[in-house]
Formats: structure tokens, C-alpha cells, sequence
């Protein structure tokens, strides 16, 4: 312990962080407060508000800890455990609310793991799920962070549930609605209101004042914490007014704040704490108790429960680090005689507040709903942990064993040995930055060539960071301005979809009919954008089991394909990931079959390999000429382009995929056997068990019917009602069962009726349960429209 505090004051003190935070981080701020009698004034706050947090954090900055004389310690660690509003905590530390936005399922993770710490947690009125869930989940009483709303009922009936549910306390800020950073609600749980809110502060007062204190007391027997009090005066009105608690924002005005009460109510500080030391440093200069914003925040965002978990034991350790190198035993023995504090620095000039950035002043790519369709469906899986789901297209746990990265990892460096490679040659190609091409090219040409027939040079490969980026790279190169036009099969992949809507690429869709692309729809779109002066670049394709609909080209259809692509003089873009992990001999690539070099093939290791490794490729052979005659490939062009956008693909990555295909000599469909055969049983037991809960008879009658895939991960099912958000809530909440709404694969509309549902990730026992529930789902659904 000595050694690790011996710079104590710069340690517990001066090694802060920049960034601001405020305790209830979906909240009104608490720097709030009115002159005695009258309301809060309109003030710009949320200035105000981040002035108040910027200098809590400089206060901690330029503030250190005395540290204890060598007769100061006393034996055994110190008790850092307090007792606030007859509740006793493990330290005296309250975990603030956070945005909902942060992390889906974050509400319920922040109340567990602040519970399993000792510590209260302030739950929202905004929150997204019922407070007594909340409750349940909880093993301290939580704290209900309320505000003045237009209709006071609200705030009354808001209290009245929280009591019941066995809160354990209410805070009201004092402030301005305009200080409320939380706008949109996805669906707030307690306010009886239906589907999302906007703008929450809608529902908000202008202010919030001395008034709305009144009536909450009046409302409820619960303690009542007010917060924005900034003031002496301030401090004594809240008291007389019934609160039984005071939350400060701004740290030199604590001292002050503290003593005008006297300990006739506990006084919690609000703002810039991020280290335990912050919260002695807090305790020291007269709060009872501090809020853990940022640091909470952070663990969210990196761990989700875990994360939060992590950041409150680290702050309740470090706290009591800080009460060991200062010689205290207790938290009572904390006080004013333990700080050390630095000269302030000189008041900069008033600036002019910093104006938030505007929405419709970014790129328009960022308002695009393709952009939004995966948040929502991890929001939607966060929210509802016990549905299960057939959204993620991901592959099965089950085949990964954590020590064979090692193992291929291990091979590869072997492999390089034996290639002549000398142990410097080994540490640079996997600690340095390697070509911007890749370096494993060779390996993926010859696991082409063993797995696919797909002939071509390593020089026309291009090692991606997974096959997102591949498609960026191709649409970059190939797109030239707004009269270039990339078609797409509808449904489409969103992620080509969402790389065109990035780069502003134009896109024409051609919608699929039953049994996938028909080369006819495709020829007439072509021909339409030829007539309306715009030339078709590329067409997008995943011919074997594609995503979303399930559908396999047949051999006439890719002949037909490649004819027209060569006749037209557009590029063919293929992407095939689940080929290879399919039961059964697949169809020939595209690619392997491209006499023309039309076809740019765009591949991925995150079905055959694992997804971890974020590794895809491209294999672009299109010869490109420049004007001085002189002629490369397109996949040159394409490694320009990355070299200003990822710069190059992990050499980790690529070792771990290249020690794979070696293990395996190329053949990765060797590699996957047992995986294909899994994913096959999984799509069969899907569909029979779909066939068992809705017969033939009757889903005809209900006007229900799907596809049948062959192999790949998904299946489309058509029902006569709307497949939309709303639908997929309730099939979520009342029926614990999730799925993919086809409108999102579909650029120019449609698929209103449709549902994708992915069979790679479940167990046989869950795609039975999972298809009851789905059955019974569309069975109410459909008896409801």
C-alpha cells in the first residue's frame, strides 16, 4: 500500500480527466435553484450547468489529501460504510441516472450492479421499464428522479408508484425544462403514455420551483432530496419547504451550503467526480455523500453490467485507498483538515457558451433509417434478455474454443519460418503496421483456388477489415458521381445498402420475385436508368442463401447474369458468406465462372473462420488503364483508397484466419463440416417445427406462408399483418419472441408484410420454443388486425 500511494496529493488529485458529467445524466440539471420566494429563473442552464461541472472537475484538479502522520494509521482496513436517510450503504456514493440512449438495457444493469455494490441507485421517471422490475432487481431502495410536469397529477402518481414499488427516496431539481438533456424515449414505462416520446420535455413545466417542492411533499411520505440548491439562502429554503436532503452541483460552494444547515439534513455533491479521492476530497469540504456520473457511464458503455461493476468497486476501493493514506478509520473521522489545496487559478474572460451542433446540418447518411435498424434490434434484445430471439445472423457459440486462436496463430508464425522468414521478419509482419493490401493474400488465392475454383492472383486480392469495408473500398472506386447508379436485388443486405447511403451512391433496387433475382427485372431496370440518362455501374448480388430472404440462384440464372453484365458492361458484385457453411455441394461462385472479369468477388471469414477476427476481401481483377496507357488492376486502386481509411487489416487478425485456412489446407468447407451440418438440422427444425405449430390448413387460412432455404441462416415468412416496429414490441414483450422486420431490406419500400427469422444462433430446444411463441404471436396478431 505505501508504495502505491507515496505521491499521494498528485495521485488522489491532480490526474483527473477534462471531460464533465452531472449527476443525473437523463435529468434536468441540479445546478439549478431560485432566489427565496420565487421561481427558478431562465437563465441559460445548461451553460450554467456545464460551467458548474467543468469547475467541480479543476476544483478536484488543484485539491490534494494531507497525508496521515506515522502515528495517524490504526489497525485493519478503513470502514468506509455510512448511513444516510436511516439507509446504510457500503460507501457514500450514489449512482446517478443515465441516458437511456447509452446502452440498450442499461437501466436494469446500473440498478444490479449498484445493488450488488451497496449503493443506491436513481432511476428515471422516463425509464423504459417498470419501476417495480426495477425494483425487484434492486437490493437497496432506489431513488426516483422526478420532475415539474405541465399536470401535476403526473408527478403525484409518478411518486405514488415508486412508493409503491418500494423506492426509497425522490429527487426534483430545481431548473429550467430546457436543462432536461434526455429528449427521445423509446418507450417510457410509467407515464402511461403509448410508443415513443419525442421530445420528453414536452410533458415538462417551464420551470421548476419552490412550488413544485411543496406539492411533492405534500404527495408523498417518501424522503425528498432537492437539487440545484446553490446558495446559502437557497439551502435554508429547501429545508424549510420539507426537503429532507440538498444536492449541490458546484464544489466551492459546498463548504458554505453545509454548514448553513448544520447537519439538519444530509448535503450530497453533484459533479466531476471520477476517483475515490474525489469522493474524500467531496466529504472533506461538507457533502455527506457523493454522485458517480461519468465513471458509471463509461463502465456501461465498455461492459454493461460488468462495466458498471467494475467502475463502482474501483471507486469504492479507491476511496478507501485515499482514507488509508490520509489516516482515517472511518467516514465520520473525515474533515476539513485533510485537504491540500493549490492556488485557484485567475477567472478566464466570459466566453460565449458553445452552440450544440444541429442534426440537419450533418451529412443526411446520419438520419437515414438504415442506419438505425440494427440499434433498434439490440435495444429490442437488451430490453426483453428472456425473449429469444431469431434476429442475429450471427454464428453458434458453440464451435469456438478460445484456445485455437493460439493454435492458428501458432501456425502461422510457423508457417512464416518455414517460408525463410527470419525471427525479425516474424516480429515485424505481426507487431508493424504490414502492406495496406494484406499479407496473407497468397493463403486466401490458394484457399480460392482449393475451395472455390476461384483462379486469380494474389496481387487482385485486397485483405479487408470484414467485408463491410470491401464494400466500401468498391463503391468508392466505381461510383463517380450522381449518374453512376448501383442496383440492388430487393430485399437487400443492409450493409450495402447503408455503405451507399454513407458515400451518397444512387440506388435503383430491382425487386426479387419467389425464387430470387430474374435477370429480365434487371435487364429493364438497367435500361430504364440508360433512358433516364444515368449509367448502371454495378449490380449487388448474394446468390447462394441469401440475406434476408433465404433465396439460392439456380445455374441458369448466374449464366444469365453473367451475360448480361458482360453485354451491358456493368460489374456484378458477389457476396456469398454462407456458402460455406451450408449442408450439401454448393453452386459455383459467380466469380468462378467469370470469363469476362465482370464479376468483383467480395468475401468474409466471419461465418467460416469467427467474427471476432473482422477480416474480409475482395478479389477486384478488372484491368484498369490510366491515361498514359499503363495498366494495373482495380484491386491497386482499391488499397489507395484504404490506405486513408483503416491504413491496413490487423496482422493479428490475418494470422489467426491464415494459421485456419493452413490448418486446413485452403479447404475452409473442410473446416466447416460440423458447422454446415448444424446449420442445416437448424433450418430443417425450424421449418418443421413452423410446419407443426401452423399446419398447412391452417396458415392458408390466416393467409401465412414461407420459404424454404436449402441451407444459409435465414428464412422469410409472410403474414397478412404489418411486420413493423410496433408489431415487433409486442411480440417481444407479450409473447418473449424476436424477429426481423423485412421492411428494413428493402431501399425503395415494401416487405410491409414480411419477416426475416435467423435459425444460425439457437438451440434445437429454442427454435421449438421460439416457433410455439412465434406461432401463438401471429396467431393473436393476425386475429387483432
Amino acid at each position: 500500500m505505501a508504495g502505491q500511494i507515496a505521491d499521494g496529493p498528485a495521485r488522489f488529485a491532480r490526474d483527473g480527466h477534462k471531460n464533465t458529467d452531472s449527476v443525473p445524466a437523463n435529468s434536468p440539471s441540479t445546478d439549478g435553484g431560485a432566489e427565496a420566494g420565487e421561481r427558478a429563473t431562465a437563465e441559460d442552464r445548461p451553460a450554467a450547468e456545464a460551467r458548474s461541472s467543468v469547475a467541480g472537475r479543476e476544483a478536484f484538479d488543484r485539491t490534494g489529501l494531507r497525508q496521515g502522520g506515522p502515528g495517524s494509521g490504526n489497525p485493519g482496513p478503513p470502514e468506509t460504510a455510512v448511513k444516510i436517510l436511516d439507509r446504510s450503504w457500503s460507501a457514500p456514493l450514489v449512482v446517478g441516472p443515465l441516458d437511456a440512449p447509452a446502452r440498450p438495457g442499461g437501466e436494469l444493469a446500473v440498478v444490479q450492479a449498484a445493488g450488488a455494490a451497496g449503493l443506491p441507485a436513481v432511476v428515471s421517471a422516463f425509464a423504459e421499464r417498470p419501476f417495480a422490475e426495477l425494483s425487484s432487481a434492486a437490493d437497496l431502495p432506489l431513488w426516483l428522479r422526478t420532475y415539474a410536469f405541465h399536470d401535476p397529477e403526473t408527478a403525484r402518481r409518478l411518486a405514488g408508484q415508486a412508493e409503491d414499488a418500494g423506492f426509497g427516496a425522490l429527487l426534483l431539481a430545481l431548473g429550467g425544462r430546457d436543462d432536461v438533456r434526455l429528449r427521445r424515449v423509446a418507450a417510457p414505462a410509467n407515464l402511461g403514455t403509448q410508443g415513443p416520446l419525442a421530445d420528453v420535455r414536452s410533458l415538462l413545466a417551464e420551470h421548476a420551483g419552490w412550488d413544485d417542492v411543496a406539492r411533492l411533499r405534500t404527495a408523498s411520505s417518501l424522503p425528498l432530496l432537492v437539487a440545484g440548491v446553490r446558495t446559502p439562502a437557497e439551502a435554508l429554503r429547501a429545508v424549510e419547504s420539507g426537503a429532507d436532503g440538498l444536492v449541490v452541483t458546484g464544489f466551492d460552494a459546498l463548504p458554505e451550503i453545509a454548514a448553513s444547515v448544520a447537519g439538519r439534513c444530509p448535503v450530497l455533491l453533484s459533479g466531476g467526480v471520477r476517483r475515490g479521492a474525489d469522493v474524500l476530497v467531496s466529504l472533506a469540504a461538507g457533502a455527506d455523500a457523493a454522485f458517480a456520473g461519468r465513471p458509471v457511464l463509461d463502465g456501461l458503455r465498455a461492459g454493461g453490467r460488468a462495466g458498471v461493476a467494475e467502475a463502482l468497486g474501483g471507486l469504492v476501493r479507491e476511496f478507501a485507498e485515499a482514507m488509508a493514506f490520509t489516516g482515517t478509520r472511518t467516514v465520520a473521522d473525515i474533515g476539513p483538515e485533510l485537504i491540500r489545496t493549490g492556488p485557484r487559478p485567475a477567472d478566464p474572460p466570459p466566453t460565449k457558451a458553445a452552440q450544440p451542433l444541429r442534426k440537419a446540418e450533418l451529412h443526411a447518411s446520419v438520419g437515414a433509417p438504415v442506419l438505425d435498424t440494427m440499434t433498434f434490434l439490440n435495444e429490442i434484445t437488451y430490453r426483453y434478455p428472456e425473449a429469444i430471439s431469431f434476429a442475429p445472423g450471427r454464428p453458434y457459440d458453440g464451435f469456438f474454443d478460445s484456445e485455437q486462436i493460439f493454435t492458428h496463430l501458432r501456425r502461422y508464425l510457423d508457417h512464416l519460418a518455414e517460408q525463410g522468414s527470419s525471427p525479425q521478419d516474424i516480429r515485424t509482419a505481426m507487431y508493424q503496421y504490414g502492406p495496406t493490401a494484406g499479407q496473407i493474400r497468397e493463403i486466401i488465392a490458394d484457399s480460392l483456388r482449393a475451395d472455390e475454383n476461384i483462379d486469380v492472383p494474389a496481387e487482385s486480392i485486397v485483405v479487408t477489415v470484414g467485408a463491410q469495408e470491401a464494400m466500401l473500398l468498391v463503391l468508392r472506386a466505381l461510383i463517380t458521381g450522381p449518374d453512376d447508379v448501383l442496383l440492388v436485388s430487393s430485399p437487400c443486405y443492409v450493409g450495402i445498402t447503408g455503405a451507399a447511403r454513407l458515400l451518397d451512391v444512387p440506388v435503383t433496387p430491382v425487386e426479387e420475385r419467389e425464387d430470387g433475382l430474374c435477370c429480365a427485372d434487371l435487364e429493364a431496370a438497367i435500361r430504364a436508368e440508360q433512358a433516364r440518362g444515368r449509367r448502371p455501374r454495378a449490380v449487388y448480388v448474394v446468390p447462394d442463401h441469401s440475406n434476408p430472404s433465404g433465396t439460392t440462384m439456380g445455374p441458369r440464372a448466374r449464366a444469365e447474369l453473367l451475360e448480361l453484365a458482360a453485354r451491358h458492361g456493368i460489374l456484378v458484385l458477389e457476396d456469398s458468406p454462407y456458402r460455406l457453411v451450408s449442408p450439401g455441394p454448393p453452386l459455383p461462385t459467380l466469380k468462378s465462372q467469370d470469363r469476362a472479369h465482370t464479376v468483383v468477388h467480395l468475401g468474409s471469414f466471419s461465418k467460416t473462420v469467427f467474427p471476432g477476427a473482422r477480416l474480409g476481401f475482395v478479389v477486384a481483377d478488372q484491368p484498369v488503364v490510366d491515361d498514359d496507357g499503363r495498366t494495373g488492376l482495380l484491386a491497386d486502386e482499391l488499397a489507395k483508397i484504404k490506405s486513408m481509411v483503416t491504413v491496413n487489416t490487423s496482422s493479428l487478425s490475418q494470422a489467426a484466419v491464415a494459421g485456419a485456412l493452413l490448418a486446413a489446407g485452403g479447404r475452409i468447407s473442410e473446416l466447416n463440416q460440423a458447422a454446415a451440418t448444424y446449420y442445416g438440422d437448424a433450418m430443417g427444425a425450424t421449418l418443421r417445427e413452423l410446419d407443426t405449430h401452423l399446419p398447412r390448413a391452417r396458415r392458408e387460412a390466416l393467409g401465412v406462408r414461407w420459404n424454404e432455404p436449402t441451407g444459409g441462416f435465414f428464412l422469410t415468412v409472410r403474414v397478412p399483418f404489418r411486420a413493423d416496429n410496433a408489431a415487433l414490441i409486442r411480440s417481444a414483450q407479450d409473447f418473449g419472441v424476436i424477429w426481423t422486420p423485412m421492411t428494413y431490406f428493402y431501399p425503395g419500400g415494401g416487405g410491409l408484410h414480411g419477416i426475416r427469422l435467423s435459425t444460425s444462433y439457437l438451440t434445437p430446444a429454442q427454435i421449438a420454443e421460439g416457433t410455439a411463441r412465434l406461432a401463438r404471436f401471429i396467431e393473436a396478431e393476425s386475429a387483432r388486425t
